[in-house]
């Protein structure tokens, strides 16, 4: 069982309860630590090709690789956390977090470290379904918009802040202490759930397919792998189709077992729902922009515009104070109106924002020609983060709430990893002023597709039923 309220229901108005805010504090920390980490590694990756060897493939890579083990696993995570708990599974993603996180510090070769990462995103897995399946079970109605507000709020601005924490770190110490500073918050979400005590919930008879699990790791891993190693080695070499064959292959079966097998990771019903299903599609699209716009600025401000790590990583903040401030009041707001004119008007502000950067020249100037673009792209994500989270999460059963999550965050990791192992081929080879101005149309043209879909495929008028939204 849950902790709940008094009534043993969750509750769906009126001030949250203590064991509430101790739910959103968790959920909030144990969700931020892989948040944070998977954006602060772009400001370091300079650092990191200069000290350990490699280009831009190698940077790739050292993105990548966290990224395919988060999004293979994280589905298999949602139905973990569904069956043996919320709380226990989060508390083995932390643990194994911080353990690779550590490992990283001390990576010694570029190899050692990409191992590193991999493990890292394997223990990402695990935090973000079971930290937002907690608030999904513990709070219901307005108190529950409010709620996923604060928690979108709070972990998509560890996204945005995360370059400007690492920018800190590599200019004053090394790029090696960036990655430890991920033990703060998992020691303090840690000794939060020791001394909360709180209650967990299981579905009982429940199992995980573990052939599809493997179908669904191996599957995207070799296909990503396929895509990253291309511009070196080419389409025609069995490096390069023998992988990219097979991961096709495995994908497909993947969905295949999925349809049959009486205990799915991804039970494919739940794309019946249409809310469900427009999501996680604009999903896709608005994240893979983000990944790509994320990865390419703090780059190309080091690497071409000459700004030190710290400078690079506060050149987000803007987009980091609109978050904070309004992601909460657009829940509210999206509460009431539904979320439809926000996924669609946000990823379309976001779309003009992108198309900003074109200003961009060989005399570069912040304040003149990124500023407002990062003012209007951070006005963008905070319309559109909350109502997406709610509608994607809304369309399914409280019982699905961890693998709702999953599918919903293994959609925005996989985006983003296909987006960064496609970049050599978005920039055309080289990240100077043509590629950084190709990555910006690119951006663009991702979040006026989420715009779109968002506004053909999103019901704006939620109809309760069942203690849960039918979408």
């Amino acid at each position: 069982m849950t902790a709940t309220s008094a009534d043993s229901t969750p509750l769906s108005s009126g001030p949250l309860t203590s064991t509430q805010r101790l739910v959103l504090w968790v959920a909030v920390l144990g969700s931020f630590v892989a948040f944070l980490d998977g954006t602060i590694v772009n400001v370091a990756l300079p650092s990191i090709s200069e000290e350990l060897g490699g280009g831009l493939r190698t940077q790739q890579w050292v993105v990548d690789a966290y990224l395919i083990t988060l999004g293979a696993l994280i589905l298999v995570a949602g139905s973990i956390s569904d069956v043996f708990g919320r709380v226990l599974v989060l508390r083995v993603g932390l643990l194994g977090f911080g353990v690779a996180s550590i490992g990283i510090a001390l990576a010694p070769t570029v190899e050692f470290l990409i191992v590193a990462r991999a493990v890292q995103g394997a223990a990402g897995a695990f935090l973000v379904p079971s930290s937002l399946a907690l608030i999904t079970s513990n709070f219901s109605g307005a108190v529950r918009g409010r709620a996923i507000g604060i928690w979108t709020a709070m972990t998509t601005a560890a996204m945005i802040v995360g370059p400007v924490i690492g920018g800190v770190f590599v200019d004053v110490l090394s790029w090696r202490w960036a990655f430890v500073v991920n033990v703060v918050p998992i020691a303090a979400t840690l000794a939060l759930l020791a001394h909360g005590r709180l209650r967990d919930s299981r579905q009982r008879g429940s199992g995980i397919d573990w052939i599809g699990a493997a179908l669904c790791t191996l599957g995207p891993g070799a296909l990503v792998f396929a895509l990253i190693e291309q511009p070196t080695l080419g389409w025609d070499a069995p490096p390069i189709w023998i992988p990219l064959t097979c991961g096709a292959i495995l994908f497909i079966g993947f969905i295949v077992r999925q349809a049959h097998t009486p205990q799915p990771i991804l039970p494919l019903d739940m794309f019946r729902k249409r809310n469900f299903t427009a999501g996680n599609l604009t999903t896709a699209f608005v994240y893979a922009g983000i990944s790509l716009n994320g990865f390419v600025v703090v780059v190309y401000l080091q690497q071409n515009a000459g700004f030190p790590a710290t400078l690079a990583g506060l050149a987000s903040l803007p987009m980091t104070l609109l978050l904070v401030f309004l992601s909460s009041r657009i829940g509210v707001l999206s509460g009431r109106w539904g979320p439809r004119i926000f996924m669609t008007v946000g990823p379309a502000v976001m779309g003009f924002g992108a198309l900003l950067l074109l200003t961009v020249g060989s005399e570069f100037s912040y304040w003149w020609q990124m500023l407002p673009s990062m003012i209007l792209t951070g006005f963008g994500l905070a319309l559109t983060v909350t109502p997406l989270t709610s509608a994607v999460l809304g369309a399914a059963r409280s019982d699905r709430s961890g693998i709702a999550s999953a599918v919903n965050n293994a959609v925005s990791r996989v985006a983003g990893l296909i987006v960064v192992a496609l970049l050599a081929l978005v920039v055309g080879g080289t990240l100077d002023l043509d590629g950084f101005h190709r990555a910006a149309i690119v951006t663009a043209a991702l979040m006026f597709a989420g715009a779109v879909t968002s506004y053909l495929g999103i019901r704006s008028v939620p109809r309760m039923r069942s203690g849960w939204m039918e979408l």
